[in-house]
């Protein structure tokens, strides 16, 4: 079985994690959030207790990372665990739903906004309506449309997975050159905006909630933009075997990145709130554009545009990094994927993985929107989540002498937490996805896009079991 080098170090580790969180999240997702909660402090309040959770979840997972450091992470955990087939069926959705979809996301962001620097032409309507296409039960797709923003998102998602094709390390390196700009480049912001001479502090401090229907519902519809904002952190996981000393680099570069990633989360929406009414917050496309202009003057809206590409290519690339070793843990077990497992000759690289990905992320990107894409991977990646707080428990009552270098802080609190508020937010989300696509809300259903895609690896499951390896 080939395996690959130990080659990352705790700044890497660290790098990762943060350029996986901080992507396009916190600048694309906190004017849809303030408008479904109503008020700059319940604004505030959702993206601390998201954080809080993510945290809880992080702290749970380290343990299973810690005891088992190997490349494709919650895979391999899974196999332990659970059993080959829920395992497969994990690596299945990541590849087929949400580790290629988020690639396929943050790079859609990226496109978007390059869209301040270049005018990219779109087709005629009826074209886009002529070529869609329609799957009963699920909704109906429009692969033309904003057939130019998806060219170049594909570029990127192409760019960056020639890039860890050639070298693990040098894309490692690229890594923390693009997560000290991008994390330099927020705080300069956010610097900016405190020393804004018209900021006003009183937003924090209003929490009335004047929408339709209930409270809770509101702040777990705007907990599916935050989720999704720090999703990434389980990154660290799948390059467990990659890492040099994964015992103690994996539990103190999921801390310290987490933590660095929720002060920069709130530090920002405060930033927002304190330059921009919240009317003009919740009414706006580009909310970070406007806060440039707002505080760095006629060319503030360049520059944030800058910093939001730099910071979504820094995400691309970490994303496109750690998201393949799943696709490569799978071939090593799968007959129907073993070339997945292959480790390039000369570079060192999951080439074949990388390449992998990068064809399905393709398909994604012309299969749907930014909308879409985010809407169908956090449910599943926080289904897979709250399974592998389950297995901290599970490992806990059933295996308790196995070693465990690192064991979760407040067990078995913590994991409770993350699981029961995880299972209640997914609730929270399938029945509006449903209620919406049912109700002629949305025009199709991601959740179940989603889960036929899923379904689709039951089959290649028992049938690739009966081929010959």
């Amino acid at each position: 079985m080939q395996e690959l080098a130990r080659t990352l170090n705790l700044k890497a580790a660290i790098a990762i994690i943060v350029g996986s969180i901080i992507g396009s999240g916190i600048f694309m997702k906190p004017a849809l959030m303030a408008g479904q909660v109503g008020s700059g402090g319940l604004l505030l309040l959702v993206w601390f207790i998201a954080g809080l959770i993510t945290f809880c979840g992080a702290l749970t997972n380290a343990e299973l990372a810690c005891m088992f450091p190997e490349t494709g992470g919650q895979y391999i955990y899974f196999k332990k665990i659970y059993g080959d087939r829920f395992a497969f069926m994990y690596a299945w959705a990541s590849f087929i739903v949400f580790n290629t979809a988020g690639n396929a996301s943050i790079a859609y962001v990226c496109s978007q906004y390059a869209h301040y620097f270049i005018s990219f032409p779109e087709l005629n309507p009826l074209v886009i309506e002529k070529y869609s296409l329609f799957i009963p039960g699920i909704g109906r797709f429009f692969p033309l449309q904003n057939y130019s923003e998806k060219i170049l998102c594909i570029l990127f998602l192409g760019l960056f997975t020639a890039i860890n094709m050639y070298s693990t390390k040098e894309s490692s390196r690229l890594q923390n050159v693009l997560t000290i700009l991008k994390v330099a480049s927020i705080v300069l912001v956010i610097s900016s905006a405190v020393f804004h001479s018209s900021g006003s502090a009183d937003a924090f401090f209003h929490f009335s909630f004047n929408s339709e229907g209930s409270l809770i519902t509101a702040m777990m519809l705007a907990m599916s933009g935050a989720f999704w904002a720090y999703d990434g952190w389980n990154n660290i996981s799948f390059i467990g075997g990659e890492i040099t000393n994964p015992q103690k680099i994996i539990p103190k570069s999921l801390f310290i990145g987490m933590v660095l990633c929720i002060l920069i989360y709130i530090m920002m929406n405060m930033a927002y709130l304190y330059v921009i009414p919240f009317d003009s917050i919740v009414s706006t496309k580009f909310i970070a554009s406007e806060l440039g202009t707002k505080v760095l003057g006629a060319i503030g809206a360049g520059i944030i545009t800058l910093i939001v590409i730099m910071s979504t290519l820094g995400t691309i690339n970490s994303n496109v990094l750690s998201t393949s070793r799943v696709t490569f843990a799978l071939g090593q077990d799968h007959p129907w994927f073993r070339a997945a497992a292959k480790v390039h000759p000369v570079y060192g690289t999951p080439a074949i993985a990388l390449l992998f990905n990068f064809g399905w992320s393709t398909v994604l990107v012309l299969s749907g929107s930014f909308d879409m894409l985010t809407d169908m991977l956090i449910v599943f990646s926080w289904f897979f989540y709250m399974m592998s707080a389950l297995g901290v428990i599970y490992l806990r009552l059933s295996k308790p002498n196995i070693p465990r270098p690192f064991k979760v802080i407040g067990y078995p609190w913590v994991p409770l937490v993350f699981i029961g508020f995880t299972a209640f937010y997914l609730v929270i989300q399938c029945y509006n996805d449903l209620h919406n696509y049912f109700f002629g809300v949305n025009k199709m259903s991601h959740i179940m896009f989603g889960l036929f895609l899923v379904l689709i690896g039951l089959p290649i499951y028992y049938f690739g079991r009966r081929s010959p390896n």
